[in-house]
C-alpha cells in the first residue's frame, strides 16, 4: 500500500478489489430490520496482522443510501480495515415510507444499535472505530457522541447539517403547525443536483439514482433542528477527536452553527478544514476539492488510530475544570443573567410563594425542597391536585414542565431496564436488589410487583427515615413486605458498604448522583457499589447530562436543605468515566426526553481479567 508524507494510505488502482462486499441486515432497538453493507478486507494490513480489527463506519447524507459511499471507502484506502454503512430507515433498501422515521432520536438510536451489532457480531470494539458522516449523518453522529458518550476513536464530519438553509420565511413554524394537523407530513427537497456539487458527472449520478428519495419527514426535520441547537450549545461535553470539513459554497446548511460546535468542543484533537470552491456534497465534489477532502480524512483517521484512548481518570477532576463546572460556579455566585432576567426570577419567586401554595406539588416542593423524595413522588404520581379549583390547574402546569416530564420518562426507562435485568437472571434463583438511595421507593416496588413469579429480595436504603417509612407502607400496600428490608444509610458514606455479607445481582442509584456537583462523594459511592455487586452484577444509574432551565431553577427553586437549587449537569461521558474508574463497564444507555435524563447499565467484570 502506498503512503503519503503523513503516513495515510493512498488509494491505488487495485484498491477496489481489496474487500469482499457483503449485504446483510441488523435489528434496530425497536425490532426494525435495517439493511447494511460490509466491506470485509481480503487481507489485514501488513502492520496490523496481530492487532485488533479496526473499522470505518460511514453515515450517508439525507435522501441517500449506503451504496453511495462505496467510492469513498475505496478512495480512503484503508484496505486492511473493515468498513460498514447502513441504509437509514426509509432510505435505500431499508424498510419504511421514503424519508420517514418516528423521530430524529430514532435515527440516533439506530446508530447506537448498529455499532452494538458490529461489536457483537463482527468482534470490532467501538474503540477501534472511526465514523465518517456527511450532512444529516453528521448531526446523527454528533448527537450520539453527546448522548451515548461512546468510546470511539473519532468522527470526521462533512457539511454537518446543524442548521439547514430554509429559503421560505417562517418555514419551521409552518412545519410545526402543519404537523399538528398532519403528523405524517413530508417535505420534498428543494435542492437540485447541481446545487450539491460542481461535478457534472456526480450531479447526473445523483439525479438518476432510483434509490434516492426526494422527500423527508417534516417531523424529523423539526426534531433535528431542535436537537442541533442542543448539541451545538453543549458541545463542550464532547472530548472525542473531531474533524469538521466545511464547504464555502454550501447552499444547504449554514456555516455559523458548524463553527460554534467546533469552537465549543473540548476535544484535544480537533481540526477545522474550510474547502474552497466546494458545495454541500463534499465527498462528491469535482477535483481537486474531493481529493483534498479525502486526504484530510485519511490524515485525521490515522491520527485518531495512532493515539491511545483517553483514560477515564481524566473525569475525576471534571467537577472543577470543565465547562459545566464553570457554569455551576457562576450560578452558585448568583450570576444568573442580566438585571432584567434576575428581576424576572424574583417575580417568579414571589408568585411561587403565594400562588404556589395553592398547588399540591408546589407546596410540597416549597416545604421539603423541589429535589426531595416527597417532591419526586408527587411528580411520579402525576395527579394534579390543589385548592379552590385553580390550584389543580396550576398544579397541572407545574407537573407538565419539561423537567418533570423527563423525570417520568426516566421512571419508565428505569422500570424497563430493571425488568430486563431481572428477567436475565437465572430462573429459579433469588434476585438480590439494592437501591442505595430509594426515597419512597415507588417506581421500584411497583416494578417488583410485576415480577411476582420471581424470588426478588429487595434492600432499600435512604438517609431519611421518613422516606423508608413511606417505602415500607407502600410495600405493605402492595403485599411485598416478606421480600423487603430497609436500612437507614448514607449512599455517600464509605462505611455504608462495609462488612456486607450479601453481594447483589442489581444495585440501583437513581436520581442521586445528578443532585451533587462534586465527584469525590460520587466516587466513594461508586466504589462501595462495586464492592456490593457480585461478579457479573449490574449497576443501574441515572444521569442528567444537561437541562434547558438551569438558570431559571437556580433563581427560583429551593433544594432539600433550603438553599437555591443550583444544578451541575454531569455530561454522560463524565459520569461513565467515573463508573469506569470504579471498575465497572458500561453496557447500555436509554436516552430520555430531549436528552435531559439518561438511564444506564454497567457491569462488574466476572473476573479480574
Amino acid at each position: 500500500m502506498n503512503h503519503d508524507t503523513q503516513g495515510a494510505p493512498r488509494a491505488t488502482a487495485n484498491t477496489a478489489n481489496a474487500w469482499n462486499l457483503h449485504e446483510v441486515g441488523f435489528d434496530a432497538a425497536d425490532g426494525t430490520r435495517l439493511f447494511y453493507r460490509h466491506w470485509q478486507p481480503r487481507e489485514p494490513g501488513e502492520a496490523r496482522a496481530d492487532t485488533p480489527p479496526r473499522a470505518l463506519v460511514l453515515l450517508h447524507r439525507g435522501h441517500e443510501h449506503s451504496g453511495r459511499v462505496a467510492a469513498l471507502v475505496r478512495d480512503l484506502g484503508f484496505t486492511g480495515d473493515h468498513a460498514f454503512a447502513w441504509d437509514a430507515r426509509g432510505h435505500g433498501h431499508s424498510p419504511g415510507e421514503r424519508g420517514e422515521a418516528p423521530d430524529f432520536a430514532t435515527l440516533v438510536e439506530d446508530l447506537n444499535a448498529f455499532v452494538t451489532h458490529l461489536h457483537r457480531h463482527h468482534g470490532i470494539a467501538p474503540q477501534h472505530m472511526v465514523l465518517v458522516a456527511n450532512s444529516v449523518g453528521a448531526v446523527i453522529a454528533a448527537t450520539w457522541l453527546h448522548d451515548h458518550a461512546p468510546q470511539i476513536r473519532g468522527v470526521a464530519m462533512a457539511a454537518a447539517a446543524f442548521e439547514i438553509k430554509l429559503y421560505i420565511p417562517l418555514a419551521v413554524p409552518a412545519l410545526k403547525l402543519g404537523l399538528g394537523f398532519k403528523p405524517g407530513l413530508q417535505v420534498t427537497s428543494y435542492i437540485r443536483p447541481g446545487m450539491l456539487t460542481h461535478s457534472i458527472e456526480e450531479a447526473r449520478a445523483y439525479g438518476q439514482d432510483p434509490l434516492i428519495a426526494k422527500q423527508i419527514s417534516g417531523r424529523v426535520l423539526v426534531d433535528m433542528a431542535d436537537t442541533s441547537r442542543r448539541i451545538v450549545q453543549t458541545a463542550a461535553a464532547v472530548d472525542t477527536p473531531v474533524l469538521l470539513l466545511v464547504a464555502d459554497q454550501d447552499y444547504v446548511v449554514k456555516l455559523g452553527p458548524q463553527k460554534a460546535y467546533f469552537d465549543g468542543l473540548a476535544s484535544p484533537l480537533k481540526r477545522w478544514v474550510a474547502l474552497k470552491n466546494c458545495r454541500h456534497a463534499i465527498f462528491y465534489e469535482s477535483e481537486p476539492v474531493r481529493s483534498e477532502a479525502i486526504a484530510q480524512c485519511r490524515t485525521f483517521i490515522e491520527a485518531c488510530f495512532a493515539q491511545p484512548m483517553p483514560l477515564p481518570q481524566r473525569m475525576l477532576t471534571a467537577d472543577v475544570n470543565s465547562a459545566s463546572a464553570k457554569v455551576f460556579s457562576a450560578h452558585t455566585r448568583g450570576e444568573l443573567g442580566s438585571g432584567l432576567t434576575r428581576a424576572f426570577f424574583g417575580l417568579q419567586r414571589v408568585m411561587l410563594g403565594s400562588l404556589g401554595q395553592l398547588s399540591h406539588g408546589m407546596s410540597v416542593g416549597l416545604a421539603q425542597g423541589f429535589d426531595s423524595g416527597a417532591s419526586l413522588d408527587c411528580v411520579y404520581r402525576n395527579q394534579a391536585q390543589g385548592r379552590f379549583g385553580i390550584g389543580a390547574v396550576i398544579d397541572r402546569g407545574y407537573l407538565d414542565a419539561i423537567g418533570w416530564r423527563g423525570i417520568r420518562l426516566r421512571r419508565k426507562h428505569l422500570q424497563q431496564t430493571i425488568s430486563e435485568l431481572i428477567e436475565a437472571c437465572p430462573a429459579g434463583e433469588s434476585v438480590r436488589i439494592l437501591d442505595i438511595a430509594a426515597g419512597g421507593g415507588r417506581y421500584l416496588l411497583e416494578t417488583i410487583k410485576c415480577h411476582g413469579d420471581r424470588d426478588v429480595q429487595l434492600t432499600l436504603r435512604d438517609r431519611d427515615p421518613a422516606n423508608l417509612k413511606m417505602a415500607s407502607d407502600l410495600a405493605r400496600e402492595l403485599g411485598l413486605t416478606a421480600q423487603l428490608s430497609v436500612e437507614p444509610r448514607d449512599a455517600f458514606d464509605a462505611t455504608s458498604y462495609a462488612n456486607q455479607r450479601t453481594q447483589f445481582d442489581i444495585v440501583i442509584a437513581s436520581g442521586l448522583y445528578e443532585l451533587f456537583a462534586d465527584n469525590a462523594p460520587v466516587m466513594r459511592s461508586l466504589s462501595g457499589v462495586a464492592q456490593s455487586l457480585k461478579p457479573g452484577g449490574a449497576l443501574v444509574y441515572t444521569g442528567q447530562p444537561w437541562h434547558p432551565q438551569l438558570a431559571l431553577i437556580a433563581g427560583t427553586l429551593r433544594n432539600h436543605v433550603g438553599k437555591a437549587w443550583v444544578m451541575r449537569p454531569r455530561p454522560q461521558a463524565e459520569l461513565d468515566g467515573l463508573v469506569q474508574c470504579a471498575g465497572l463497564t458500561k453496557t447500555s444507555s436509554r436516552i430520555g426526553l430531549e436528552g435531559i435524563f439518561t438511564v444506564s447499565v454497567a457491569r462488574r467484570p466476572l473476573s479480574a481479567g
